[in-house]
């Protein structure tokens, strides 16, 4: 069994040291509340010596009948004695809470803030492998076990220590012989604490996943709540959280029981100590060892490590529970970012970028994207990107913003390759309209400006608007730009969302535009406004337009396009009608279908 708790030990140690350097930032804190809680402790030790000096006194009056007047003031004193140490004892509790809780409630900021800005940092790959449900949870009920053992699992364990020290050693010094047996029952205490919490751990582990799992199932059913109903599904769904909850139900009714069986043992095994105190020291009295006080204040101490001995059990839940939550939260924290930032800082877009022999495959699938693309995109060019769905469009975009890198070839911007610049500062550069449009759960005006909320006017945002053409849709809003979108833009139509995202990106003012098949949402119509708009828009600036119309890249300086991951065909529109190749049965299929839905 020590071998066993020697390695569960090591194991807890290993996964809470990442906590030390929070420890260490409010080592001032640590310190003052140790100090407290070794005060209120110290003053909790003179009451039971009052109450002995006490009962003591009462019965030499009741057997000596003498004392007059003279034992009602030793009582008197005795009463404000305890009365005065509890008050000292309460306000250095008061202040033991104030330092140690709110330092807990400081590393759970912290903790909670590094956690998040991990977050931000991880490359778009660790998203595809973890679903939002188990995020979340680390960041909330993995973060708030944690904090438990910061703050109260700290506190108790040397409210306990202190405890253990200061009441063992007066009982020592009152009477030894009564002291080894009061404590008689502790070890056998602790082998229940061990094997118990060893259960209460894996059973804390196994409702940590579920509630991961849980989590994420909900947070998927209300993201994808119109596709449920569409499908009439929730019936099904009702049917599979009533199972997740029961599981969920069962798990915590499992750990439940077995903190009922382990709390009222406790109570046994402390109530064991009570009466081997009276007896034995009745015994004692009897023979002329000790004295009544004596019995009482023993009784008192048993009392007084009631709840340290108690606590034990529970502190030790905690920092399992804690060190299981913080091995998940450590799993993430130690992953490192595949796409790293380069040290060049000043970069600003000059002459060209430039993608050598490109290629690239999504590591989580294995299929290959890019295949062998060499491109060119000149300041001030607009370059078309166009191909059937799966032709390696929006990767390409990807792999500029560096949302992935290429396992092979290198892109290069004015003649450096972009893993040199720094990520942030490169990135600025860009204004980029996704494919997948997101909006926040905020007003309009806060969407557009999301680049730089305090740097973008109102004025600009407007502007941004008429280029989009949007403006005179969210001018038929009650609220106007204050009109809030809802979670993901789920108030306004397709084409809208996509419009204001258009609108985003240009009031950025950035040296670099993309448009990933952004005008998929619109009728022609509106296509060709937005179009017009934004030729005026990139007159001066480099842009690359993504899209599987050839309406939308028609007017570009040269059309690249792609097919299963290669470049297949290139050039102007004319030229590449021409060639009679894949870029014209496009144009052509497309025309026949413009047709048709005029028909």
């Amino acid at each position: 069994m020590g071998i066993l708790f020697y390695f569960k030990f090591a194991h807890i140690v290993k996964s809470l040291k990442a906590i030390n350097k929070y420890f260490r930032k409010y080592k001032w804190l640590v310190g003052w509340g140790a100090i407290f809680v070794f005060l209120a402790n110290y003053y909790s030790v003179y009451p039971a010596q009052a109450l002995r000096d006490a009962i003591d006194a009462v019965t030499e009056y009741v057997a000596n009948e003498e004392g007059g007047t003279g034992i009602y003031l030793r009582l008197i004193w005795f009463t404000g004695a305890i009365i005065g140490f509890s008050l000292l004892r309460g306000i250095f509790m008061f202040f033991m809470r104030q330092t140690l809780i709110v330092m807990s409630r400081r590393i759970e900021k912290d903790m909670k803030n590094e956690i998040f800005d991990h977050y931000q940092q991880l490359s778009t790959s660790f998203y595809k492998q973890n679903n939002t449900g188990d995020l979340m949870n680390r960041i909330s009920e993995d973060v708030s076990r944690v904090r438990m053992y910061t703050g109260p699992a700290v506190m108790y364990a040397l409210n306990t220590l202190f405890t253990f020290i200061l009441v063992i050693g007066a009982m020592f010094r009152v009477n030894a012989i009564l002291t080894w047996y009061v404590i008689l029952p502790l070890p056998l205490l602790s082998v229940l604490m061990y094997y118990v919490n060893d259960i209460i751990n894996k059973k804390s582990e196994a409702i940590q996943e579920q509630l991961s799992s849980l989590t994420s199932f909900v947070q998927e059913s209300i993201s994808g709540i119109r596709l449920v109903k569409a499908f009439a599904r929730e019936s099904v769904l009702n049917a599979q959280m009533q199972a997740q909850i029961v599981d969920y139900r069962e798990k915590q009714l499992s750990l439940a029981r077995t903190d009922a069986l382990y709390f009222p043992v406790n109570l046994l095994l402390i109530g064991l100590s009570t009466l081997i105190t009276i007896y034995v020291g009745g015994i004692q009295y009897i023979r002329g060892n000790g004295s009544i006080g004596n019995i009482a204040e023993f009784v008192f101490y048993v009392n007084m490590l009631t709840w340290p001995v108690s606590s034990l059990g529970w502190v030790t839940a905690i920092v399992q529970r804690a060190a299981a939550s913080q091995k998940r939260i450590n799993e993430f924290l130690q992953t490192a970012p595949e796409v790293k930032s380069g040290t060049i800082h000043n970069f600003k877009f000059e002459e060209e970028l430039s993608l050598n022999n490109i290629t690239f495959s999504f590591e989580d699938s294995g299929v290959t994207a890019l295949k062998n693309i060499n491109l060119k995109l000149e300041k001030g060019k607009v370059i078309g990107i166009t191909g059937a769905t799966g032709s390696g469009k929006t990767s390409l975009a990807q792999l500029l913003l560096r949302l992935y890198d290429p396992q092979s070839g290198t892109i290069t911007a004015d003649g450096i390759n972009i893993q040199e610049y720094n990520l942030q500062n490169y990135r600025r550069q860009y204004g980029y309209v996704p494919q997948d449009v997101f909006l926040f759960s905020e007003d309009i005006r806060n969407n557009i400006a999301f680049a730089d909320e305090k740097n973008i006017s109102a004025t600009v945002v407007e502007e941004s608007a008429r280029k989009a053409a949007v403006y005179e849709n969210i001018m038929e809003f009650e609220k106007q730009f204050d009109t809030v979108v809802g979670e993901r833009g789920i108030t306004l139509s397709g084409g809208q969302k996509q419009r204001i995202s258009i609108a985003r990106a240009l009031a950025k003012d950035p040296s670099i535009l993309i448009f990933d098949d952004c005008l998929s949402a619109v009728d022609a119509a509106t296509e060709r406004e937005i179009l017009m708009a934004l030729k005026r828009v990139i007159k001066d600036k480099t842009a690359l337009i993504i899209s599987h119309r050839v309406s939308s890249v028609q007017l570009s300086d040269e059309i690249i396009v792609l097919h299963h991951g290669e470049i297949a065909e290139r050039g102007t529109h004319d030229e590449l009608i021409l060639n009679d190749g894949y870029y014209n049965q496009m144009y052509l299929h497309q025309l026949q279908e413009e047709v048709v839905s005029k028909v």
